[in-house]
């Protein structure tokens, strides 16, 4: 009886499995080891690395490639790539024909390995970098010589000053194992089309948005908003469904002034969270905020206790019952206490606003009807700005940070 094809066993092709090996062994490059690969598997086929940037794609047409990006179509697979039991990238996968399953062991394991070796020097410099950003900002290098000699180490340049930007992007959706390093990988991408030498990495605060510090070398203030804006076009490009906030410092003409640039930047990107409307602030547009400096980088524990005093009760309050009352006591201030006008900017009954106000009084002490219970509210509320704490509206249950960049968040 004549052999169908569905029974028919699915075959090896040694040239093409041939083509793989000699892609890894002659160092090809992952282009050509995912054509010999789409070969070998009979395949279409598209590799990421483990941040979610494409690599190689092998594909039939620009409609395949387009629908393996895509996955427009239930046929493709998605095949993590995992080495000594991490995980190095994703392999997506559209099937034309039948390969026996050791044939695509082996390829897919092969694959797998070229990019970890090709990718691992990247990753080793990528430490390099965060290591040093990490301590500059954090000022504990010794002086300017040693600065400016390990930036030369990882090529960013001090010898002029530089000016630092901090970008922060919050998912709106759950986020996956490798979303930091996809927002790391975009917010440098804009950086380095403006500014090529700059030098990013993510913070070690915690939190639960993406945090990345970038530092542009030279102190042309021109140049780094045109780089602060690049960094907001390409997050926005490449992340949709985030919101973003982007802070930019004065220029430090020494590199020891860093730490300063840092936590400049650091505020305006807190304060930028508040305001939806403007997702870029430089530090001298943070008007008033900019008073509260001092006392976020020398004493964050003593802005921290202010805030637990004024506001905090406030937003433990909306985020157990999802109530309004931050945002209500911003409007009310906002409008110079008219209650009228609040109500008209809530679209709320000026009946609401009264009550909630009166929650106001009952959970902090504070009496937005006296003149001290209203400056005490409103610094309250810039001391959660500046901490970093969003409303919790716009923020869900987002971890609070406060501290210099470059070291981890204290209770």
């Amino acid at each position: 009886m004549p052999t169908s094809a569905s029974d028919a066993q699915p075959r090896v092709d040694l040239d093409s499995l041939d083509a793989v090996c000699s892609a890894v062994a002659l160092g090809q490059g992952l282009p050509e080891l995912v054509r010999a690969a789409s070969r070998a598997l009979d395949a279409s086929l598209a590799l990421s690395d483990r941040a979610g940037a494409i690599l190689a794609v092998a594909a039939r047409s620009t409609a395949d490639e387009r629908s393996l990006l895509t996955d427009g179509r239930g046929d493709v697979e998605l095949v993590e790539l995992r080495v000594g039991g991490e995980t190095v990238g994703t392999l997506r996968m559209r099937a034309r024909g039948r390969v026996p399953p050791i044939v695509q062991r082996l390829v897919l394991t092969l694959v797998a390995s070229e990019v970890e070796r090709v990718r691992a020097p990247q990753r080793a410099s990528q430490e390099a970098t965060t290591a040093f950003l990490h301590a500059a900002l954090a000022g504990e290098l010794p002086d300017r010589a040693t600065m400016v000699a390990r930036a030369n180490d990882i090529g960013l340049h001090l010898e002029d000053g530089a000016t630092v930007i901090v970008a922060r992007a919050s998912s709106l959706a759950a986020v996956d194992e490798g979303w930091r390093a996809r927002v790391l990988a975009a917010a440098e991408r804009g950086a380095r089309a403006a500014a090529p030498g700059a030098a990013a990495a993510l913070t070690d605060r915690e939190t639960s948005r993406a945090e990345v510090v970038i530092v542009v070398p030279g102190t042309d203030e021109e140049h780094s908003r045109r780089t602060a804006d690049a960094v907001l076009r390409e997050l926005e490009a490449g992340l949709p469904g985030h919101t973003f906030a982007v802070g930019r410092s004065r220029p430090a003409h020494d590199p020891l002034d860093l730490p300063r640039a840092g936590n400049e930047a650091l505020l305006a990107a807190n304060v930028a969270v508040s305001d939806p409307e403007v997702p870029v602030l430089a530090f001298e547009e943070t008007g008033a905020y900019r008073l509260l400096l001092s006392a976020m980088s020398e004493d964050p524990a003593e802005l921290q206790r202010f805030y637990a005093e004024t506001v905090e009760p406030l937003v433990a309050y909306d985020e157990q019952y999802e109530t309004d009352l931050v945002q209500t006591v911003e409007a009310f201030l906002d409008n110079d206490g008219n209650v009228a006008g609040t109500a008209q900017k809530l679209f709320t009954h000026r009946h609401t606003i009264r009550y909630r106000l009166e929650r106001v009084r009952e959970l902090s002490g504070l009496d937005v009807g006296s003149t001290d219970g209203r400056e005490k509210l409103s610094l309250g509320l810039k001391a959660m700005r500046v901490l970093g704490v969003a409303a919790p509206a716009r923020r869900g249950s987002e971890v609070r940070g406060v501290g210099r960049i470059g070291h981890k968040d204290r209770d």
